[in-house]
């Protein structure tokens, strides 16, 4: 994917955003319900952390080629650290896709990673808008805000995650009804 990221970029910096836009942002609903119906009654978390992988797959897969470049090297930035950049590769996917609710997640899990909460929280707001259901934005709106100190409503906000996706690592992080 790396030769082709130089032009990719030159073209997204170039190019008015009016001027050009990603593929549509068509997601198989059919299948995304399946899982999700497939998701709420697992049996066990093996299973329940099997469909959870096949819906991040569906997620971070981009509409075309050059949001893919984007996510990728977004990707690959936060993997090694590099939040600045990371940050820069999502908002260049974010201008040339904007109706992709996962350029808006991983922007905001980079600002989470910078410990930017507002602007977290931000886009998280925008995933959440384009994708209800992604318990992953619900999940990270929850730890950005245990994270600021507001306890009820994160905790508020992972319960909604949970009632999506039960298997979630994050559910340790809620605690035990008599401990609130």
């Amino acid at each position: 994917m790396k030769p082709n990221l130089l032009g990719t970029l030159i073209f997204v910096l170039l190019t008015p955003s009016q001027a050009f836009s990603c593929s549509d942002v068509q997601a198989d609903q059919f299948e995304q319900n399946r899982l999700y119906s497939e998701l709420r009654t697992a049996s066990n978390e093996m299973q329940g952390r099997a469909i959870t992988n096949q819906l991040w797959e569906i997620w971070i897969t981009a509409p075309d080629d050059q949001s893919q470049e984007l996510m990728d090297a977004g990707r690959e930035r936060i993997r090694v650290a590099d939040y600045s950049k990371a940050a820069e590769y999502f908002t260049h996917l974010i201008e040339y896709c904007p109706l992709y609710a996962e350029g808006w997640n991983q922007r905001a899990y980079v600002y989470f990673l910078r410990q930017d909460y507002d602007d977290s929280l931000e886009d998280i707001a925008k995933t959440l808008e384009l994708e209800p259901r992604h318990f992953g934005a619900l999940a990270g709106r929850a730890t950005v805000l245990l994270s600021m100190g507001r306890t009820e409503i994160g905790y508020d906000a992972l319960r909604q995650a949970l009632a999506i996706n039960p298997w979630l690592n994050e559910r340790f992080l809620l605690p035990k009804d008599n401990d609130i």
